[in-house]
C-alpha cells in the first residue's frame, strides 16, 4: 500500500508542463531566438542521454557552476529526469569551499561554464590530489575545461526518455554556512520542491499573461521561478549578470510581466538615473525576498514602481515559501506592515517558542520554527546538527520573530548570527573562524551592518595578539584570500577589547548597536 501514497517527482511536473504547451514559446534565447515547450523538452532529452552515456548512475551527485545560460537550464532538468543528486556551487565561492563540497555531496561529475574554466581544471586538480570520487569536469560549450556536454548531448537522440527518478530520491543537496566554519549540506528530496511549487502557484500573485525575468542565479533563488511559469504555460527570460539598464532593457524588449529581485537590485533600480527612460508599463509582479529591505526603501519603490510587490520567506531548510507577504499588503497608509514578511502560506504550521519550545505570547519574540512538507529532509553527514535544527520536532530556523494579532510576522534579529548581504547568505563564525588563522589575530567578532547597497554589509571588528601588528587592509586581503569576496569584510575595525556577556561571550547585540541603533533591522 506504500506505493499508493508516494507521491509525484520533479521531472513527471516538467513532462507535463512540455505536454500542455508543445507549441508555446519556453525560454527566449540571448540571440533573440527562442524554444518552445516542444524544443526545451527535446533538448532535456538529448542532455538526459548524453549524461547517462558518461556512465553517471541514478542518484550519484552532479555539480554546476554556471551563469544563466539555457544550456545550464537544460542540464538541471536533465538531472531531475534520471535522478541524480544536484548540487550549485556559489560562483563567489572559494576554492577550498567549493573542493569540501564536491567531497561532502560526493560529486560524480562537474558542469562548467567557460567564464569559470580556470576554477573548474582548479577543482578538477584538487579532485585528483585528493582523491575525490569526481570522475568528470565537463564544460557548456568549447572550453579548456573538459569535454564539450552540449556538443556530446546534440549527437544523442531527442525522443522521450522514461523518468529515472523516483518520489523517494534526493532530488537536490543544497549547501548552507554553518557554525564551525563548514558549509552543512541541506538534503532535499522532490517532495520538497512539489510542496514548495503548489504554494507558489497557490499563494503567489502571478499576471494571467507571464513573461518572467530571471535576473538572480539559476543556481539560487532564480530557479526556483522555472517550474511555476513553466506549469503557466508562461514565457522565460534569461538575465545573465544584472545591471539596471540590461535589466530595464529587458522588461521593454520582452514585455516582461514578472521578475524576482533580491532588494540590493530594487536599490539600483531606484537609484539608477535612467528609470524614467525606460517603458515598464507592462511589469505587473516583482517579488522580493532574501535579504533585509529597509521600510523606507520599500515604500519608495512602492510609489515610483507601483503597488506590484510580493514578498516572500523562506531559508534553505525550508525553501522561499514559509510566508508571504500580498501585494495589496504593502500598503503605504500602514508602513508598519512593510516591515512583516506575511504570513504563513497554507500547508506551514508556524510557532514562535521560548528557550523552553513553549509558545510566546502575541507580540513577544521568540524563535521561528516550522512544521510543514516543506521542510528538508536534514543535514548531509549531520546527524547531529540534523538533531538540534528538528528539536521538538519543529525545524528551529535561527530567526527571531513577533506575530502581531492579525497573524502577521515580523522577523527581528538572526540566532545563529547570519549576515545576508546582496541576496547571499554569509555566516559571521566562518569569517571569525578565517581571521583566527592569521598569526596577528586574538580575538574577531563579524557582524552586519546596515548598508544602502548590499542591505547589510560583513564588517569585522578584531582585537590583535599583544605586540602584533597588522593592518585592516591586511586582514581583509587575508579573508580574501581564503574565503573569497563574499565574505571578505567590507569593512574592518582594530579594536583594544571587545565587549562581553556575563558569561564571557563576545556580547554582539552590544557591538550592533553601534550601527543599529535607532533602526529596525529587517530581515526578509
Amino acid at each position: 500500500m506504500t506505493a499508493l501514497h508516494t507521491g509525484a517527482t520533479v521531472a513527471e511536473t516538467y513532462r507535463e508542463a512540455f505536454q500542455s504547451f508543445p507549441e508555446r514559446v519556453a525560454l527566449v534565447l540571448p540571440d533573440g531566438g527562442h524554444w518552445t515547450y516542444a524544443e526545451l523538452q527535446r533538448r532535456v532529452q538529448r542532455m538526459a542521454r548524453g549524461l547517462r552515456a558518461l556512465g553517471l548512475q541514478h542518484q550519484e551527485g552532479l555539480a554546476v557552476l554556471t551563469g544563466n545560460r539555457p544550456e545550464a537550464l537544460v542540464v538541471l532538468i536533465a538531472c531531475a529526469w534520471l535522478g541524480l543528486r544536484q548540487t550549485a556551487l556559489h560562483p563567489l565561492g572559494a576554492l577550498d569551499d567549493q573542493a569540501f563540497v564536491l567531497q561532502d555531496a560526493g560529486i560524480a561529475a562537474l558542469v562548467v561554464d567557460a567564464r569559470f574554466a580556470e576554477r573548474g581544471q582548479a577543482l578538477q586538480a584538487r579532485a585528483r590530489q585528493e582523491g575525490l570520487p569526481l570522475r568528470h569536469v565537463l564544460g557548456l560549450g568549447p572550453s579548456d575545461v573538459g569535454e564539450d556536454l552540449v556538443a556530446a548531448s546534440a549527437a544523442q537522440d531527442g525522443a522521450a526518455l522514461p523518468i529515472a527518478a523516483r518520489p523517494e530520491d534526493i532530488y537536490r543537496v543544497t549547501y548552507t554556512g554553518g557554525t564551525t566554519g563548514r558549509a552543512k549540506g541541506v538534503v532535499h528530496r522532490h517532495r520538497t520542491t512539489l510542496t514548495m511549487l503548489l504554494q507558489q502557484l497557490a499563494g503567489w500573485e502571478w499576471p494571467e499573461e507571464l513573461r518572467f525575468l530571471i535576473a538572480t542565479p539559476i543556481s539560487h533563488a532564480g530557479g526556483a521561478m522555472v517550474l511555476p511559469t513553466l506549469l503557466r504555460g508562461g514565457t522565460l527570460v534569461l538575465l545573465d549578470g544584472y545591471q539596471p539598464e540590461r535589466f530595464l532593457q529587458a522588461v521593454q524588449r520582452h514585455r516582461i510581466t514578472a521578475t524576482f529581485l533580491v532588494p540590493t537590485q530594487i536599490y539600483g533600480l531606484l537609484d539608477f538615473p535612467g528609470l524614467e527612460q525606460w517603458d515598464r508599463s507592462s511589469l505587473r509582479y516583482v517579488l522580493y525576498g532574501a535579504a533585509p529591505m529597509a521600510p523606507a526603501r520599500l515604500a519608495e519603490a512602492i510609489r515610483r514602481l507601483g503597488p506590484i510587490f510580493g514578498q516572500l520567506y523562506g531559508q534553505a531548510e525550508a525553501p522561499m515559501t514559509i510566508s508571504y507577504l500580498r501585494t495589496h499588503e504593502h500598503d503605504l497608509a500602514q508602513p508598519e506592515r512593510l516591515q512583516s514578511c506575511g504570513r504563513p502560506l497554507l500547508g506551514n504550521q508556524v510557532r514562535l517558542l521560548d528557550a523552553q519550545g513553549q509558545e510566546v505570547a502575541v507580540g513577544a519574540v521568540g524563535e521561528l520554527c516550522v512544521r510543514s512538507p516543506l521542510v528538508m529532509e536534514g543535514y548531509l553527514h549531520r546527524p547531529d546538527a540534523t538533531c538540534e535544527a528538528f528539536a521538538g520536532d519543529w525545524l528551529h530556523t535561527g530567526d527571531m520573530a513577533r506575530r502581531d494579532a492579525d497573524g502577521y510576522l515580523y522577523l527581528v534579529d538572526r540566532a545563529k548570527d547570519m549576515v545576508i548581504t546582496g541576496g547571499f547568505n554569509v555566516y559571521s563564525s566562518e569569517v571569525e573562524a578565517c581571521l583566527a588563522l592569521h598569526p596577528a589575530v586574538a580575538q574577531a567578532a563579524v557582524i552586519g551592518m546596515p548598508d544602502a547597497k548590499w542591505g547589510e554589509a560583513v564588517v569585522a571588528l578584531v582585537v590583535l595578539k599583544p605586540g602584533a601588528s597588522a593592518t585592516p587592509q591586511a586582514l581583509m586581503d587575508f579573508v580574501h584570500a581564503h574565503k573569497g569576496a563574499l565574505h571578505t569584510p567590507k569593512q574592518l575595525w582594530l579594536e583594544p577589547q571587545l565587549p562581553v556577556t556575563p558569561l564571557g561571550k563576545i556580547d554582539k547585540k552590544a557591538l550592533r548597536g553601534r550601527f543599529w541603533d535607532g533602526q529596525a533591522r529587517q530581515v526578509g
